[in-house]
Order: C-alpha cells, then structure tokens, then sequence
C-alpha cells in the first residue's frame, strides 16, 4: 500500500501521552522495524510496514519542504526534531514529535536511521500547523514536484530568516512554548 492510495478521512487518531512510535530504516527510508505502537497508530500489519518505503505514512497536507530539510539534515550525519502529520492506512491522520537520528556502525558506515516519535502537545501542533500551512500554500502554487518542494523551502527560508532562527531553533521555541 502507498500512501498516495489511502485518501484522508478527517478522523484524528492519538496514543498515549507516554508512548513512543519507533521505528528504523536502511539508509534509502525502507522500514526494517516497526515497534507494536507504530502498528497500532498507522494501522500497518507488521508484514505492510516492514519492507515498505517510511513514507508509506506521509499525509498530502505535510509541506514536502520539511521533509527535504529532514533528509538534507540527515544526509550531513545529524539529527533531527520536527513536528510531522502522518497518515495511516485507514485515513486516520495523526500528529507527532519525531526524533530521527543516522544509525552507523563500529566503521562508521551509516546503516540506516532511528525515530522515536512522542506525542505533541496540541498547542505545538496550533503553531507548527500554522508555519506548514503557509508552506503548503506557497508549494500549492506548483504542478511540477521539483518546483513545489524548492518553493516551499525558499518560503521556510523566508520564514526562518524573518524570525532571525533555524529550524531547529523554531521547533524548540514552538515545544517549549506549546503548553498542554
């Protein structure tokens, strides 16, 4: 199943505020684990998600900008937070707070990457919702994907710049911020 085959039913789905979602790819994004929470929550059998590209999950309304930024970032052997709308395979979308690192080895050859995903407080979503939907309307105004995703990342440079910060800066400023 592809997520461009799964349309989004509005249905909001959640998990425990002290539960993780995790999960670990190889180094081109395919899944090769998948804790019983991220299961659970992207109503992916084990067998679906394993084996499967990680943006199996990507919902249409996540800027693909963020996502550029999150390879790019992990590409350079860094680690990453960000605020990520996924979409499971009944159409339920759910939020959450991703933590994603390169994993390597005793050589250091990179062996793929680790994300642990923890519940967001609804303020945080409030904001980020805002900052992704400015990107959305900025990538919207392209067909053609490649020009999309480098408009949606000059509009978050945009932003970025106004704000005088880094994205990790914002995404810091937004969960420190984002109270329950």
């Amino acid at each position: 199943m592809r997520a461009t085959e799964v349309r989004p039913t509005g249905v909001e789905r959640t998990f425990g505020e002290n539960e993780l979602i995790v999960s670990k790819t190889d180094p081109r994004g395919v899944i090769t684990y998948a804790n019983d929470v991220f299961l659970r929550v992207s109503a992916l059998p084990e067998q679906a998600a394993v084996g499967s590209p990680h943006n199996v999950i990507r919902h249409p309304d996540m800027p693909r900008a963020v996502f550029k930024l999150l390879w790019d970032t992990l590409k350079d052997g860094q680690e990453i937070f960000a605020y990520v709308l996924n979409l499971a395979a009944d159409g339920a979308h759910y939020w959450v707070f991703a933590h994603i690192t390169p994993s390597y080895d005793r050589s250091g050859r990179l062996l793929g990457f680790h994300s642990n995903r923890r519940l967001p407080r609804p303020a945080a979503v409030t904001a980020i919702s805002a900052v992704y939907d400015r990107l959305l309307t900025e990538q919207r105004r392209h067909s053609h994907t490649p020009d999309a995703v480098t408009a949606g990342a000059a509009a978050l440079n945009r932003m970025l710049e106004e704000h005088g910060q880094t994205y990790d800066e914002l995404v810091w400023a937004i969960t420190d911020g984002g109270g329950r």
